[in-house]
């Protein structure tokens, strides 16, 4: 395939703009305040979170790559021949390579928010992998996921790589696993990422690295809601902060206000208190039972779950139910 043969879907309406206003606004008026993460992801986001994965103290990608290079073959006889494969977050599409490179694939599709970052990488797919049909689709899978027309409803393996699932909160991942088993075929397999909780020394230092990576893809969403919203927020306000709530069994990500300060925002003025934050990350740990029954009630029945020696992560291979 040409890198111009590429199948782009916009599942994005023209009126996210207002919608993202909106949303921001709704979360910075709250108590306590928050951000949505997937307005983290930007293209500096997304590239600094590719930076992130490169990181000593990051364990995830690496852990999951290797988890991933060692389980390929039993995933490749649990997915068939001729899948479809699905990625969720598609991101710099680096894991799905392993994929690409040892199932029998006939079509991929990338599901991203990052428009400009999606472009990029599917491209760098369909060019190096000419045989494939590439397909992408800028969307919030957060909100559902609807395949687009030319994709073939048999045989599909979604892939939700990273831990992504653990940015939702257990309620939310249940209702997203739920609505996503409704748009797939009954015996589709959903092939997801699952960080394990750990020892607390490691999950901070995941998210506090030495360079300051994370600190300026967390600050960068300042930056993000300035240009796009026009937000008189400058990220010189704020501090990065990123925690284990054990009582949840969570990371959690913030950014906290250096002082008093009142912000606008179109006509809404948004006051913060010194120290107040604005929450704009979780990431969820799970026990591998514990992840298992929180799918089972989405309705997915799990087939096989691979982990690395020190328990660090984990991969689980789930097959949809009936709708």
């Amino acid at each position: 395939m040409n890198i111009a043969e590429i199948h782009f879907h916009n599942q994005l309406s023209e009126d996210n703009f207002p919608t993202m206003a909106q949303e921001v606004i709704a979360g910075l008026s709250s108590r306590p305040k928050y951000c949505s993460p997937k307005y983290l992801y930007d293209q500096k986001g997304s590239e600094l979170f590719e930076k992130i994965c490169e990181l000593p103290e990051y364990y995830p990608t690496r852990t999951e790559e290797a988890i991933l290079r060692q389980a390929m073959p039993e995933i490749a006889e649990l997915a068939g021949k001729d899948a479809t494969l699905v990625e969720l977050g598609s991101g710099a599409s680096r894991k799905v390579r392993l994929l690409l490179e040892s199932l029998s694939v006939r079509c991929y599709l990338g599901v991203d928010i990052s428009r400009d970052f999606l472009v990029s990488s599917t491209r760098r797919l369909a060019a190096d992998y000419p045989w494939l049909e590439v397909h992408a689709a800028c969307a919030d899978f957060t909100r559902g996921v609807a395949l687009p027309e030319g994709i073939s409803p048999k045989r599909l393996v979604t892939f939700f790589p990273g831990s992504s699932i653990g940015n939702f909160t257990p309620e939310a991942a249940e209702r997203f696993l739920i609505s996503l088993r409704r748009c797939l075929p009954t015996g589709s397999g959903l092939l997801v990422g699952v960080d394990l909780l750990k020892d607390h020394a490691i999950l901070e230092s995941a998210y506090n690295d030495a360079d300051g990576i994370t600190a300026e893809f967390n600050l960068n969403l300042l930056d993000r809601l300035r240009k796009e919203l026009g937000f008189d927020i400058e990220r010189e306000g704020f501090s990065h902060r990123a925690f284990f709530n054990e009582r949840q069994s969570r990371i959690e990500m913030h950014l906290d206000s250096r002082d008093f300060q009142v912000l606008s925002l179109n006509t809404k003025s948004i006051r913060f208190r010194k120290g107040e934050s604005i929450h704009t990350e979780n990431s969820y740990k799970y026990s591998i039972p514990g992840f298992q029954r929180l799918a089972g009630r989405a309705g997915f029945s799990s087939r096989r779950v691979w982990f690395d020696d020190d328990g660090l992560f984990s991969i689980h291979y789930l097959i949809s139910s009936s709708r």
